[in-house]
């Protein structure tokens, strides 16, 4: 099945461009920029009174569509922000102050999470558990047991490794680990949400998730998004005056007030564009019959006719020997291959308008719904002609 007619703007503004970065930043369908124009119309139409139709409208809706693709009865507790790093200090801003935050997470994840903590590990406001990753095999033992030792103010891990695809079989499972009720517990789903079947139903009272539009959402920048289980992190210190608008008209009392829902971690003014963009992708899936598990299969059925085209090319720079994870049911929706000449072969890609990316010695290949098998046969051919 193919799916490229919905990305026509993206995929007519450069036809010669192979882009298999879809884990990194997945191009936008043709809904994307009718709804960038609405954005744009309605803050003419309404000026001042937007953000009554923001809040009254435009985000309910958007809450109602990620509650019903993550399975959560409450689609009040999920706030939005420009991007995860700031939902993640304001979620950091709820820990108590006075001596050094107790963090479990992994040696795996995402530079919005490693960068904070090293900095606050620097000046001794932090003392973080790094658990490797690899081994894969046993990550999810390792990671219970260390879980279950418990003192932690923060236990965080990744839904979907972003720097191999590895996919912990039950996250559910990891979370329930944590035996301390205060704990913060966040699961990070940007690799996940949309990528992955994901149902939230069973930790949904325990867990924070954190994902956003940037990746397999297909909506761009600007559209993050935090569910916020009700009783934690009720108070978060980084606050912004949006947290409280209940409060605006009547002033408030001598202590600062919070919505009791998601709203407890807005922050202030932002750009609505990415959630307009975000509502129409959801609107558009929905009447394609299009979840997360379709879009999977999708993305599945093109790593595998990757990988055994790769294999018939019988290269010595890349084959499938390299893959970290062989096995389609542990990983995402991209595929990563470890090689000391993962930069050398990214920038010969790049030359020829293949668009994949790397870390280190990882070169990763997404894919998603703009691709089809086509695609997937010209990128064998750039491969074959220009590492042959």
């Amino acid at each position: 099945m193919s799916y490229k007619a919905h990305f026509r703007r993206f995929l007519e503004a450069d036809p010669g461009r192979l882009h298999f970065a879809a884990h990194s930043h997945h191009l936008w369908p043709d809904v994307t920029f009718v709804a960038q124009q609405r954005c744009w119309l309605d803050a003419a139409r309404l000026a001042d009174r937007k953000w009554e139709h923001l809040f009254g409208t435009l985000i309910p809706s958007v809450q109602r569509g990620v509650a019903r693709l993550l399975n959560l009865s409450r689609p009040e507790d999920i706030v939005f922000a420009p991007n995860t790093h700031s939902l993640l200090n304001r979620l950091l801003s709820c820990l108590a102050p006075g001596r050094p935050l107790r963090v479990l997470t992994t040696d795996g994840e995402f530079h919005s999470l490693t960068r904070q903590l090293r900095r606050l590990e620097e000046d001794g406001l932090a003392r973080v558990d790094w658990l490797a990753v690899e081994p894969f095999d046993d990550f999810a033992e390792r990671f219970a047991r260390a879980a279950a030792r418990g003192g932690f103010d923060l236990v965080y891990l990744s839904q979907v490794f972003f720097n191999s695809g590895f996919a912990p079989a039950d996250a559910g499972a990891l979370v329930a680990a944590a035996p301390d009720p205060e704990t913060l517990v966040v699961l990070d789903g940007y690799h996940g949400f949309l990528a992955l079947p994901t149902d939230l139903a069973a930790i949904e009272t325990r867990a924070f998730y954190l994902a956003g539009g940037y990746k397999y959402a297909m909506a761009g920048e600007g559209a993050a998004f935090l569910h916020a289980p009700p009783g934690y992190g009720a108070r978060p210190r980084d606050t912004g005056w949006y947290a409280a608008f209940g409060a605006l008209e009547t002033g408030e009392g001598a202590r600062v007030g919070y919505g009791t829902d998601g709203s407890r971690f807005l922050g202030a003014t932002f750009d609505p564009s990415g959630l307009y963009r975000l509502d129409a992708v959801l609107g558009w899936l929905a009447e394609l019959g299009l979840g997360a598990a379709e879009i999977h299969a999708h993305a599945c059925h093109l790593q595998e006719s990757f990988i055994t085209g790769l294999a018939g090319l019988g290269l010595a720079a890349l084959h499938p020997g390299q893959l970290m994870l062989p096995e389609p049911a542990r990983r995402g929706n991209f595929l990563t291959f470890r090689t000391p000449a993962a930069g050398e072969i990214y920038q010969k890609l790049l030359a020829q308008n293949v668009i994949t990316d790397h870390r280190a010695d990882r070169l990763r290949f997404g894919f998603g719904l703009y691709h089809d098998d086509a695609d997937v046969n010209r990128l064998c051919e750039v491969l074959g002609r220009t590492l042959s």
